[in-house]
C-alpha cells in the first residue's frame, strides 16, 4: 500500500465515526498530511454541521502548514452551497496545494464541479485512489443519487431448520431466535440507518417499538406498512419514541393523525410493484437507507422485485420444527460471524 493508499484508508477509517448522524448527507473523512505526517484530520459532523474537509483544517494547530501540505478526502469536495458553503472554496482559501480524492461525487450538484474548481485554482488534483474502497463505503448516498431510492438492507432471524416464527403464540410479543448479544447488535444497526421497515402483522403479532433502546443513538424512521387499516394508534409504533410514516391504502377512516407520524398511500392493486412504490415514497421523503425487518411476507416482496442491497440473516439454535418459513433468496456471501451460540451471515446482491 502506497502513501496516498494508506493516507485514503485512513480517512475512511474515521468516516465511520458518522455513521448514523450525517444523513442524508455521506460520511466524509479528511486527513491532511505535511512532510509524511498528518497534521490534521475530520470527518463528517451530524447533519447540518461541518464537512469533513472544514473539521480537518480548523483541526490544524499551524494553518501556515496547509499551503504546503496535501489534503485526502474520501469523496469529492462540494462545490455548491448547502446547508454549509463549498469544501472546494475552503480548500482554495487555504491554497492547499494538492488534493488526493478516493471516489467522484455522483450527486449532479457536484459530479466533477468540485474537481474542476480546485484545478482552475492552481491545485494538483488526483482522483481514484482505493476508488472501489471509497465508493463502497458512501454506498448509502450512491444508491440514494443513482438509484433514486434508500440503500436497502434485509434482517431477519432463523431457527436450525428454517422458520422466522411459530405460527401460533400466547403473547403478544416477540419470540426471541437469537441471544442478547445478537439482539443488542440489531439496535446498533437501527442506529445506523435511517428508517426500518415492518408489515402489518408484525406489529399485530409482536407490537415492537422499532427503536435503538439497548445502544446509544438516534431512533430510526418507522415505516408501517398497513395495507387493510388493521393497526390503531395504541400499538408502539405510533408513540412518541420515533418518527413514523404509515403506509396504506386510500381509506376514510385513518388512524387520526399526530404531529409525530403521517399517512403515505400506495396501490396494492399493483400486486408486483408493491416494493417499488414503497421504495419511491421512500426516496420522497429523502430517506437514504433502511433495514426491512419483516415479517416473511414484506421481506420476501422486496427480494422477488429485487429491490435489496444487502441480507444480514442470524440463525440462532433452537427449532421449531413447525411455524413460517424464513425467506427464499440467494446472495452472495460477503461476511460471517459467531456470536455466542448464533451464527450472523451477511450477504449482498450480486
Amino acid at each position: 500500500m502506497n502513501n496516498h493508499e494508506t493516507y485514503i484508508k485512513r480517512c475512511i477509517d474515521i468516516a465511520k465515526n458518522g455513521l448514523g448522524t450525517t444523513r442524508p448527507n455521506p460520511m466524509v473523512g479528511s486527513v491532511i498530511v505535511y512532510k509524511n505526517q498528518i497534521i490534521g484530520e475530520g470527518f463528517t459532523s451530524p447533519y447540518g454541521g461541518n464537512h469533513a474537509e472544514v473539521n480537518a483544517i480548523n483541526s490544524v494547530k499551524d494553518k501556515s502548514l496547509l499551503k504546503k501540505s496535501t489534503i485526502y478526502v474520501t469523496l469529492e469536495p462540494c462545490s455548491h452551497f448547502g446547508k454549509t458553503p463549498p469544501c472546494s472554496d475552503l480548500i482554495i482559501k487555504h491554497e492547499i496545494p494538492n488534493v488526493i480524492i478516493g471516489c467522484i461525487d455522483d450527486n449532479s450538484l457536484v459530479a466533477g464541479k468540485g474537481v474542476e474548481k480546485l484545478k482552475q485554482a492552481g491545485c494538483s488534483v488526483v482522483v481514484g485512489i482505493l476508488e472501489t474502497e471509497c465508493k463502497n463505503h458512501h454506498k448509502r448516498f450512491f444508491t440514494f443519487h443513482n438509484k433514486k431510492r434508500p440503500y436497502i438492507i434485509l434482517k431477519w432471524a432463523e431457527t436450525t431448520d428454517g422458520f422466522i416464527a411459530p405460527k401460533t403464540k400466547n403473547e403478544q410479543k416477540p419470540v426471541w431466535i437469537t441471544n442478547e448479544f445478537s439482539r443488542q447488535l440489531v439496535h446498533k444497526w437501527r442506529a445506523e440507518e435511517q428508517a426500518i421497515l415492518v408489515g402489518t402483522n408484525t406489529v399485530l403479532q409482536d407490537n415492537p417499538s422499532l427503536t435503538v433502546r439497548d445502544w446509544t443513538g438516534q431512533n430510526p424512521i418507522r415505516i408501517v406498512l398497513d395495507q387493510n387499516d388493521k393497526l390503531s394508534k395504541n400499538y408502539a409504533v405510533f408513540d412518541n419514541e420515533a418518527k413514523t410514516i404509515l403506509i396504506n391504502s386510500k381509506t376514510k377512516n385513518p388512524i387520526p393523525k399526530t404531529q409525530n407520524w403521517h399517512l403515505e398511500f400506495i396501490d396494492w392493486n399493483l400486486k408486483t410493484a408493491i416494493a417499488k412504490q414503497i421504495s419511491d415514497i421512500l426516496y420522497k421523503n429523502n430517506i437514504n437507507s433502511i433495514i426491512i425487518e419483516g415479517g416473511a411476507k414484506t421481506l420476501q416482496t422486496f427480494i422477488n422485485e429485487n429491490l435489496w442491497d444487502e441480507a444480514r440473516i442470524f440463525t440462532g439454535s433452537s427449532a421449531f420444527k413447525t411455524g413460517i418459513k424464513a425467506p427464499n433468496f440467494s446472495g452472495n456471501l460477503i461476511f460471517e460471524e459467531t456470536i455466542l451460540n448464533d451464527i450472523l451471515k451477511i450477504y449482498n446482491n450480486d
